[in-house]
This record gives C-alpha cells, structure tokens and sequence, in this order.
C-alpha cells in the first residue's frame, strides 16, 4: 500500500507506508547514538575521568544502594556539577533545536528552512546584547538578564513577524511570513550591529554569547530550558503527520479536513519557545536545524512522522559530541560550541544546496 507526497517540484510521488513509521531499527541506532555521546560527552574532558568511576558514582546515587563512589570529592564535583549537567543541557539544546528546523520545514515547505527563519536568533542576539551592555551581571529572580532579555529578543521577533507577515499576505501565505521574517532579522541585526560599534568594550563578551556556549550554566540552565524543551517537543511529535499533509499545500491540506492556518500557528509558537529558550540560555548555536533533519531524510526518507522523532534523538546526540570536541580541541581552553558547528554545517549547506539545484526540473 502506497500513499502520495509531493516532491521538490511539487509532483505527488508515491511513498511506501513503511516509511510513514519510525523503522524500530533507526529507532534503535538513534537512541543508541544518543546514549554512546552521553557516555563520551561525560567521560572525556581536561580532568581525566575513568569510566569505571563514573559508573560507580553512578550506581552510588541509586536509591537503596549503599555503596561508596571511587571517585574522589573533586571528582565528583566535576562529574555532577560541571560534565553531567552540560552533557543534559547539550542533548536538550540539539534535540531542540533538531525538532525545530524539521518543524518550521514542514511547516513553511522549505528544506532550507531552520530555526532562525523568522529571526529568533536576531531577537535574541540583539536583546542579549543590549543587556551585556548596559544591565552587565544583573540578575532578575535569579535568572541572569541576558537570558531574559535573549529569551524576550527572541520570542518578540518571531511574534512581530507573524504580525507582519499576515498583514502583508496572510497567515495562508507562507511566502509571506519567511520575508516578513528576512526583514525583521536585518532590522535587529543592523541595532545589534550598531549597539556593539557604540560599546566596543563590551564586543568581546557579545560575541563569545554569540557563538553559543554550554559552559557556565550549570543544573539553572538545565532548568530554564527543560520546560520549554518538554512542550516543543511534545506539539511538534503531536503534529508530525499534520506536517506530511501540509507538503500538498494549504488548499489540499483544507480539503482534507486540516486547518492549515492553525497548525502553522501552533507549531511555529511551540517550536519558537524552544529555540528562544535554547538560545537564552546557549546562544545562538546555527546549523543544528538544518543538519539533522536532512541527514535523517537522507536515512529513512521524507516524511515528518520518522524526521521529527529521530531528529529528536540524533540533534541531542550531534550537540553533545560537538560540545564535547568544543571541550577536547584546544585545551585547556575551549572552542565555541557555534565554531564546531558551523565548520561541519556550512560543508554541509553547501551540499545540500547542490542536491537541490541537481533536484530541480
């Protein structure tokens, strides 16, 4: 039995139902990815950690289990309160923002759509800077004010899009919202722009926020973002078939029974409360949107009901290594966890615009 999709020149080709489920044995490979990066992403850094210890502190912690760890009260504070929680906050952030790009390519039909695309990361880098610059080291119920101001940069810049984008087209209108989207990111970039050229001091922490960082944030990183991590991913799985019909188009999708307008609103609310989540905390990490979901259409296919899930797994476990060879290549110092991943996805963009240039009729 066979159902239709669209392909890139909008021709409906027929897909194998088997493809319309998560293969268990991608499922499997996936989560296993997952787990070995944990593994590596805890084990390996500048203080040498056997994995042996690891386990026993581990099996120390279990409930009803009265062991004493092998390692010694450095290492067990380096393991929980520095490795542990930066190799949880990695997986959350790729798995994020994996979900995210799968989510707005759906969404607005755009294999090269990510994350950014209605400028959460322009929102973000421009309220973040704005709070290095003049409220430095302040605190808002505990929460550092460039987190909030990054999460409200973000959040206000997609918002202001969809304003904008359905004033001038339409919610229907998909083109509509990505230029809406273009134009409110160069706005904020040129302010963000001008705001570090007036406060050169301050350049150098601004671009280290910039190229993203997992370092310094700790079990309260891993708290502000989970929340919004849970309900991201939770109404994008949710919507993942919705997604396959969508690649008909709005008039199509209506007929049979979508509404496309809702499920756009609600997909592009749930996956930017991710993002703006992610980037408050991480900065703006890029390419993780666009790399994941296309390396799992290049494994398993093109529809959203196996891209959204595996995207999940494999973007928290590509982070993790990335923060890991981010921790690895120059210590004692530390490469920018955006570094890393811009020198493997911009290769990688580049690839993937010729695939579909060669795609194209």
């Amino acid at each position: 039995m066979e159902a239709a999709t669209p392909n890139d020149g909008g021709v409906l080709q027929p897909v194998a139902v088997r493809s319309l489920r998560v293969p268990w044995r991608w499922a499997v490979v996936s989560l296993g990815a997952l787990l070995v990066a944990i593994v590596i992403g805890v084990a390996v850094g500048p203080a040498h950690l056997s994995l042996g210890g690891i386990a026993g502190s581990v099996f120390a912690r279990l409930p009803f289990v009265h062991r004493p760890s092998a390692l010694t009260a450095q290492q067990e504070s380096i393991l929980w309160s520095l490795r542990v929680p930066r190799v949880v906050l990695g997986a959350l952030a790729g798995g994020t923002l994996a979900v995210a790009g799968a989510a707005y390519q759906g969404t607005f039909r755009n294999p090269l759509a990510d994350p950014y695309l209605l400028g959460a990361a322009a929102g973000a880098e421009l309220g973040a800077t704005l709070a290095i610059i003049f409220v430095p080291g302040q605190a808002l119920l505990g929460v550092n004010l460039v987190a909030v101001a990054a999460f409200a940069g973000a959040s206000l810049a997609v918002a202001g899009a969809y304003v904008l984008g359905r004033s001038a087209g339409g919610v229907r209108s998909v083109t509509s919202l990505i230029l809406a989207g273009v134009a409110i990111a160069a706005f904020l970039t040129a302010i963000q722009t001008y705001a570090q050229q007036r406060n050169a001091d301050q350049i150098r922490q601004v671009y280290a926020w910039l190229l993203g960082r997992l370092q310094t944030a700790g079990w309260q990183g891993v708290s502000l973002v989970a929340p919004y991590v849970v309900i991201c991913a939770v109404v994008v799985v949710a919507h993942r078939r919705v997604l396959d019909v969508l690649q008909f188009g709005d008039d199509e999708a209506a007929s049979l029974g979508v509404r496309p307008r809702r499920v756009r609103f609600w997909v592009v609310v749930a996956a930017t409360l991710g993002t703006a989540a992610v980037v408050a905390v991480c900065g703006a990490i890029a390419f993780v949107g666009i790399i994941i979901p296309h390396t799992v259409r290049l494994m398993v296919g093109r529809s959203y009901r196996v891209v959204v899930p595996l995207s999940l797994a494999l973007g928290a476990a590509f982070l993790v290594l990335a923060d890991t060879l981010a921790r690895v290549a120059v210590a004692p110092a530390e490469l920018p966890i955006g570094v890393i991943t811009a020198l493997i996805g911009a290769p990688f963009f580049v690839v993937v615009l010729r695939s579909t240039r060669a795609a194209a009729p």
